[in-house]
């Protein structure tokens, strides 16, 4: 072949492999994206779209754990509270001698005194609380929802007044005289606090409970001769599980409560997510043995994430109260609705009610000399979790501004319950007289499972040994000083 044939030849072999490539290239371009990325066009196969049903059955479930939990968490409250104390309108439980670790509640508050209530609007009908003065206390639904405040926040001002509780939907008529809001479910959770005075060795709540008592409760259009007297059983001393089932029991109480509260109490995107795991209003609940191990295997992993979720920094650091501390702020810089700026902090919702109840303006909003704040923290300066088996100490400088009174309580980092030790009760507070000064007026505090020498059993708090802690440092009534943050909580310090 001469070299002109060797060229030609050259030349019509590469056209045609130009020609072929393109032709091969046409048809793989035809394809559209998910043809090329999946079953390259074809239904996967009956077992790996039965596993995929499965995963994503299980991620839903998940998904309802996180979203449902603040229901969930006053559903255990209530359904422990009327197995102890019973229920009613007028069954109102008062921790008269204060709560202890013996009442397994999430981060209860042994340094007020509580009274707790669970109100069935759908049974009632329309009911009238007579709040006392000077409570520090909330309306919620049973999504945790504030419907409003009460007391120094509230509309009546610390003066006391009469609130109407109406139930969703409401169209009868509702009289002037009255502080009237409409729940958006039936359920009602009423919170009250009462502040105790300040004793020699100890705080003393017999006005405190004496003002808890003069709470009222009875439907509106009741007559005076037929409303229940009101009980005030004492929740104090007794062993009471008032937390959020742990087992499949989670998701039974949830299908009972869609089944109860109306339809537009719940959004329809959450109720898809509810019935893609066949919680359905109205309809029967009945997983396949698969569904149900599925659902036990969420309901066990669902706490486990949030808790992965609470040990780690947010990225943004909305969570972190001081540069140069290690204490953070449980709703992160949003809303008592857990709104930020565009979005609802769904993960924050859902660390916050692992551990915590209660919800409301008053803890969130920036008022000066009332409402309550609540620095928490589960590290040591050195950024090391707290663990029982240490021993820690915590100075609080002087001029701790809390208008009513500061506390600071250890509580278990799973759940928000209180460490059960022979002190049963894991806390110090500014109403105890005999709590020890250092001269310039600064508190030192100790945190471990014995007590240091020299240091007054009035500034210690016993932990359990091998069990990781978390303090929370409560401060009623704060002051300017806690706003612009001229005074802060120094770290908790491990000591040897």
């Amino acid at each position: 072949m001469t070299n002109i044939g060797k060229k030609l030849f050259s030349i019509v072999s590469a056209f045609a492999l130009v020609i072929s490539l393109g032709v091969h290239l046409q048809a793989q371009e035809t394809a559209p994206p998910l043809v090329k990325q999946i079953y390259n066009g074809n239904w996967p196969s009956e077992e790996e779209a039965h596993q995929l049903r499965n995963e994503l059955f299980y991620q839903r479930a998940i998904h309802t754990y996180m979203t449902m939990l603040p229901a969930l968490n006053t559903i255990g409250m209530r359904d422990g509270s009327e197995a102890a104390f019973g229920k009613g309108y007028n069954v109102l439980p008062i921790w008269k001698d204060r709560m202890d670790s013996r009442a397994w509640v999430p981060t209860p508050n042994g340094d007020v005194i509580y009274s707790m209530s669970y109100l069935d609007l759908k049974e009632t009908g329309p009911l009238v609380v007579a709040a006392p003065p000077n409570v520090i206390g909330m309306f919620t639904d049973f999504f945790q929802r504030t419907i409003t405040d009460v007391g120094a926040i509230g509309p009546d001002r610390a003066r006391g007044g009469l609130y109407l509780l109406l139930p969703p939907g409401y169209q009868g008529h509702v009289p002037s005289g009255y502080f009237a809001f409409e729940s958006s479910t039936y359920n009602v959770f009423l919170f009250f606090r009462t502040v105790m005075k300040s004793g020699a060795n100890a705080p003393d709540p017999t006005d405190a409970v004496a003002t808890a008592e003069r709470t009222r409760i009875y439907p509106l259009w009741e007559v005076e001769k037929n409303v229940k007297p009101m009980e005030f059983p004492n929740g104090s001393g007794k062993r009471v599980n008032m937390m959020y089932p742990t087992d499949f029991s989670y998701w039974e109480k949830l299908k009972t409560f869609v089944d109860y509260e109306p339809v537009e109490a719940i959004a329809p995107e959450l109720r898809g997510v509810l019935a893609s795991i066949g919680i359905v209003k109205g309809q029967a609940f009945n997983p396949t043995a698969e569904q149900k191990e599925a659902l036990v295997k969420a309901v066990e992993t669902a706490p486990k994430m949030i808790m992965a979720l609470r040990m780690k920094p947010r990225a943004d650091g909305r969570d972190i109260y001081y540069k140069d501390r290690q204490y953070i702020r449980a709703w992160a810089g949003g809303t008592a609705e857990w709104m930020q700026d565009s979005y609802l902090d769904v993960n924050q919702r859902a660390t916050f009610f692992q551990y915590a109840y209660s919800s409301a303006p008053a803890m969130v909003m920036r008022t000066i000399g009332a409402g309550s704040k609540y620095p928490v923290t589960f590290r040591d300066k050195d950024g090391d979790l707290l663990n029982g088996s240490n021993s820690y100490k915590l100075h609080l400088p002087s001029g701790i501004p809390a208008k009513a009174f500061w506390a600071v309580t250890l509580y278990n980092v799973t759940d928000g319950t209180m460490p059960e030790t022979p002190q049963l009760l894991p806390s110090k507070n500014s109403l105890n007289g005999s709590i020890a000064k250092n001269q310039n007026g600064s508190i030192d505090l100790y945190f471990g499972p014995t007590k240091p020498e020299s240091v007054a059993d009035t500034n210690w708090i016993q932990t359990v040994k091998g069990r990781d802690f978390m303090a929370v440092v409560r401060l009623y009534g704060a002051d300017i000083e806690f706003f612009d943050q001229t005074w802060k909580p120094d770290d908790v310090v491990k000591i040897e």
